[in-house]
């Protein structure tokens, strides 16, 4: 399993009944978590002293309750390359905060990818393209380690929140391209301009509608997007990176794909490898391990 286990100012504290107490920057939130199926004692401090709880609706959806909680706030987190990212927390629709910290186990993996590369080959450009971007935790993790990014986001108010992230990160200047565009219609032109890329980088939703009303079905559509993706992709990549969060998108299936669609990389170099985990963060309260989706990654040593 990849877990996020380097995090100073966030923390899972406890699961129970179909939720989790966590810590971010010091504030306690509840929200609803599919995966906690377990019914265990709720003892710790944060369940009866949080200052946000999401109630889920049994007619979908929900609502948050707040006690105490500001709009917005900033946590950190420094990357093994020795660079920090700042991020911008707010609590919005459906439960989320902006940020999902178990990413920060594939941040990790790949800032030191193009760190080493760059340290190797410090005149060599890394182009990195990452779709399905949201509010921009890979693509600032990406430009901190001195690539040169293409941040691909359908909604536009995410890609601004992401542009908020990288000016309180120290980023504002970074070579990124920020871009309101549905991912697979942006995929299909650069192939049609021969763009290529070194790294590619996608998030995708279980379900989405792009800016003109495009349908996103992840089990419909992601192999054609990894397929079409192999087109953009340069001759000598440097890593290849999907997330998924949809329970039919087990490591294996990812797996699957990668190796298939890469075959002929990875022929040409026995080094280069495929591995697809699930994703995890740590419990602080009983030191377990609470899942959280899976990633394939390809990685050309």
């Amino acid at each position: 399993m990849f877990i996020a286990n380097n995090w100073k100012e966030y923390d899972v504290i406890d699961t129970s009944k179909g939720e989790k107490l966590e810590s971010w920057g010091g504030y306690l939130l509840v929200r609803p978590d599919p995966q906690v199926i377990w019914d265990t004692p709720k003892k710790e401090y944060g369940w009866k002293h949080m200052n946000g709880h999401y109630h889920r609706s049994s007619k979908g959806g929900g609502e948050w309750e707040f006690f105490d909680l500001p709009q917005q706030w900033q946590i950190n987190y420094e990357l093994p390359i020795g660079k920090k990212l700042t991020f911008n927390l707010k609590p919005f629709s459906f439960k989320h905060t902006g940020l999902f910290p178990e990413q920060a186990a594939n941040w990790d993996w790949f800032s030191t990818l193009i760190y080493n590369k760059k340290k190797a080959e410090p005149d060599k450009e890394i182009k990195v393209l990452n779709l399905f971007a949201y509010t921009g935790g890979a693509t600032l993790a990406a430009a901190a380690a001195g690539a040169k990014v293409t941040h691909v986001d359908a909604s536009k108010g995410m890609v601004n929140w992401a542009k908020e992230n990288a000016a309180s990160s120290g980023l504002s200047d970074a070579p990124i391209r920020w871009l309101v565009d549905d991912c697979v219609k942006f995929v299909e032109r650069e192939i049609r301009r021969g763009n290529t890329y070194d790294a590619i980088i996608m998030d995708p939703p279980s379900y989405g509608r792009g800016p003109k009303g495009e349908i996103w079905k992840i089990e419909e559509s992601i192999h054609n997007l990894v397929k079409i993706c192999m087109q953009i992709l340069s001759d000598d990549p440097l890593f290849f990176l999907i997330n998924s969060y949809t329970t039919g998108l087990q490591p294996a299936v990812l797996t699957y794909m990668l190796k298939t669609e890469l075959k002929e990389t990875l022929d040409k170099n026995p080094n280069a490898f495929v591995d697809s985990q699930e994703v995890g963060l740590p419990v602080s309260s009983n030191g377990l391990v609470l899942p959280c989706g899976a990633s394939g990654r390809f990685e050309n040593a």
